[in-house]
C-alpha cells in the first residue's frame, strides 16, 4: 500500500533517532526514504510520527537515500 507518512528510527538503545517518511507498506515490511542511509543500522525500531505504531526493523536492501525493510 503506497503512504507518504512521517516516521523516526530509533536504535542505540533510545539514544538515536533518524527522521523520515514511509513511502510503501505491506503486513510484512515497508521502504522507507531519508536525507541518507548511512548511518542507518542493520536493526533498527520504526515508529509511525502521527500514532503509537511501533515495529522492529531489518534491513533488507538499501540505496542512496532509501531502504527496504522486513518487520521482526
Amino acid at each position: 500500500m503506497r503512504v507518504f507518512k512521517g516516521l523516526r528510527l530509533v536504535f542505540d538503545g533510545g539514544w538515536s533517532v533518524i527522521d523520515g517518511t514511509i513511502r510503501d507498506l505491506s503486513p510484512t515490511g515497508a521502504r522507507l526514504t531519508m536525507e541518507s542511509v548511512v548511518a542507518v543500522p542493520s536493526e533498527f525500531t520504526l515508529i509511525l510520527n502521527d500514532r503509537d505504531w511501533r515495529r522492529r526493523c531489518q534491513v533488507k536492501w538499501r540505496s542512496p537515500k532509501a531502504l527496504g525493510v522486513a518487520f521482526r
